[in-house]
């Protein structure tokens, strides 16, 4: 068994992945940095990030399952699951050898498990783009916090650069401690400091109507509510629990 340690990267999954075909592994095992495990019996070996080497898996894949393909596979990556190296790996492997695109061959089991992650990854995505209620600040600043199972940020991005175009906003992933800003022109990932606490943000630093506008929101979302239609076990399928804490109407409830 050789274990192949990659930096985390998109590019740096895909370097792994040529130095598998490159050095002629078979029994290969690829690992982020940091999750590698020692072994008994085998060689780790640590796979520096080439842009060209990933470039020419990327442009492989995209003759063999196309842009929806690489979509799917960039969804399983951001999905950050332990086993997502190896279901790529398989399935990259899987491609090559049927020299075709193989993404409606369930029999095969990365293949499976590859579409069965995407979908999880996709539905998260649209849950994030539904459910993301902003707050405004005193210097005219929209922004959200959210805490999401998987690291959709990159996914959500042209959601939310096409549909709030004319406000400067700002979306933080507080669990991956870094978020999306839009400025009006553009939109860059960004770093915050570790003690900044946006989700639970103090009267001195929101807008002074921004507590009127909730409230006001709470009491729209109250009357157009009609209890003889109410249908909790619907609702919830529709709307989890765990993603109450994001929307304006459900805070307190």
């Amino acid at each position: 068994m050789v274990e192949l340690i990659y930096d985390g990267s998109f590019e740096g999954l895909f370097t792994a992945i040529f130095e598998t075909y490159s050095r002629k592994l078979t029994a290969v095992k690829i690992s982020r940095a940091g999750t590698e495990q020692a072994l008994l019996f085998g060689e780790q070996i640590t796979v520096y990030t080439d842009a060209t080497q990933a470039q020419r898996v990327w442009k492989k894949l995209q003759v063999l399952i196309g842009w929806e393909g690489l979509h799917s596979i960039r969804q399983v990556y951001l999905s950050e699951i332990p086993e997502m190296e190896q279901v790529i790996l398989g399935t990259v492997r899987y491609a090559l050898l049927q020299g075709q695109d193989v993404l409606s061959d369930y029999g095969h089991p990365d293949i499976l498990r590859l579409r069965q992650i995407a979908r999880m990854v996709h539905r998260e995505k649209h849950r994030m783009e539904a459910f993301v209620r902003f707050q405004l600040t005193k210097d005219e600043l929209y922004y959200s916090v959210i805490d999401p199972d998987f690291n959709v940020l990159p996914l959500i991005l042209a959601h939310f650069e096409g549909r709030y175009a004319d406000q400067r906003w700002l979306i933080y992933d507080q669990r991956r401690k870094y978020g999306i800003y839009y400025d009006l022109h553009t939109t860059a990932f960004v770093d915050l400091t570790p003690d900044v606490a946006l989700d639970q943000p103090g009267m001195e630093i929101l807008n002074e109507e921004e507590p009127l506008y909730q409230l006001l929101w709470k009491d729209y979302f109250h009357h157009v509510n009609i209890p003889s239609r109410k249908n909790t076990k619907l609702h919830l399928q529709h709307v989890p629990k765990r993603y109450w804490k994001y929307l304006t109407e459900k805070r307190g409830i």
